[in-house]
């Protein structure tokens, strides 16, 4: 649909808008549609998308204090903001020996992580990093083995997980044990709250008891479920973050702010400004020599970075805070409501629990009979459901919190479920 050849006159702007709708829209998946329940949510509001322009007009490069102070002085406020209002340690303020940082993803923030835990066990041990190792639970999110591939992390471990998909503590205290009797050096370890395939909880306070016990870097990749510690009923699944050393939550899945704004902390920011930190004649300046200010340029792996704060804080203001947790507990409301009705349909099972606004299920004739469902809903453009695989048994993904979502979405997906199968009973007989 597009010329085989780059224009040599310029085009009128119309002719651009009118490719928009013809050429582009049709050729995407709707992530902002109100029947998108596949994947998390990438969500988006008025506040946010003008946040955005905003900062793309002013332009700003915000890599360090003196590019762009308001920028820097804005993101670390609006961070400390987000302690208080998440009830993580307050010692991660930047007015702690902590202090946070917007990424792109959890997946940068995942891999910082991995090589700044590199270098402190490096600094620590002198052990080269093919010694080194890392560990996650089955069910982590692939950022951690890519990551410490990125980190040059010789060797990574999966640890099993329970019957609700969390990770076994003794589990990875065995492998630990076992790792140091070969020769190794434990590194590492990453906890979920709230994993990708089912939204499962690693048991933060056992884990950082095993981590603390042998040195290792305690990470800890909220990128979905961190957005719902704004409630403080749902706090309890990250008890023990006072021996965390980093944590990372994607407010552009489930706080109404577009992607790309992913939260990194840090409970001691100095082995990450060690690690990361490079100087050059070019990008010396008095206010980074006093100390007293923040260059996020030794925060992440690039140089530049753009202001991204500023959608943060539009949405965090003109929603409010209370405006923010009405929308995650409708979005659980919604989730559990769903999971109630499946649990009283003979042809359904839920295959884990509903923590927060994800519902997983399969059809109890087995993988086959799940696929057809899955096929059979998905077969209507109004809503898109994702399939996966978990022990090797295939099921359906329900995840809800699209931006434009209501009650009255979520009760057509229930009736398009039912109908299906339904039909699905009818064809049988």
């Amino acid at each position: 649909m597009l010329p085989a050849t780059a224009p040599e006159s310029a085009e009128h702007f119309d002719a651009l808008l009118r490719d928009l709708d013809d050429v582009v829209v049709p050729g995407l998946a709707q992530w902002q549609h109100p029947g998108w329940f596949t994947y998390f949510p990438a969500q988006s509001s008025p506040p946010s998308i003008l946040g955005e322009m905003a900062s793309a007009a002013l332009g700003a490069q915000g890599m360090m204090w003196t590019t762009a102070p308001a920028a820097t002085e804005i993101e670390s406020h609006v961070l400390d903001w987000f302690v208080d209002l998440t009830g993580v340690p307050q010692d991660w303020k930047t007015t702690g020996r902590g202090g946070g940082v917007i990424q792109m993803s959890a997946s940068d923030s995942t891999h910082a992580a991995l090589v700044v835990a590199r270098e402190v066990c490096r600094r620590r041990s002198g052990a080269a990093a093919e010694q080194m190792v890392a560990y996650t639970s089955t069910q982590a999110h692939s950022s951690v083995e890519k990551g410490a591939r990125v980190a040059g992390i010789g060797n990574l471990r999966l640890i099993e997980v329970d019957d609700c998909f969390a990770a076994r503590p003794e589990a990875l205290a065995r492998t630990i044990n076992d790792d140091i009797s070969a020769g190794l050096v434990p590194t590492f370890v990453c906890g979920s709250v709230g994993t990708t395939a089912t939204t499962a909880v690693d048991p933060v306070r056992a884990i950082g008891e095993i981590a603390a016990q042998h040195s290792l870097w305690f990470h800890v990749d909220a990128a979905y479920a961190g957005s719902a510690m704004i409630c403080e009923e749902f706090r309890h699944y990250q008890d023990g973050l006072e021996l965390v050393d980093s944590y990372t939550f994607n407010p552009h899945k489930w706080l109404a702010t577009n992607f790309d704004c992913s939260v990194f902390w840090v409970a001691d920011r100095r082995p990450l400004i060690e690690t990361l930190s490079v100087s050059a004649p070019y990008l010396a300046n008095a206010a980074s020599d006093t100390g007293e200010v923040i260059d996020y340029r030794d925060w992440q792996v690039p140089l530049g970075r753009r202001f991204r704060a500023l959608k943060l804080w539009w949405v965090l203001r003109c929603f409010g805070a209370e405006g923010l947790r009405e929308r995650i507990r409708a979005n659980v409301r919604q989730a559990r409501t769903l999971a109630d009705w499946i649990a009283t349909q003979p042809q359904l099972t839920l295959i884990a629990p509903t923590p927060f606004a994800l519902v997983c299920f399969a059809h109890v004739d087995g993988d086959e009979a799940t696929r057809r469902l899955l096929d059979s809903l998905n077969a209507d453009s109004s809503v898109y459901l994702l399939g996966s695989v978990i022990d090797q048994r295939a099921f359906i993904r329900v995840s809800i919190g699209s931006t434009w979502t209501t009650d009255r979405h979520v009760a057509a997906l229930q009736a398009r479920i039912e109908s299906a199968l339904a039909s699905s009973a009818g064809n049988r007989s």
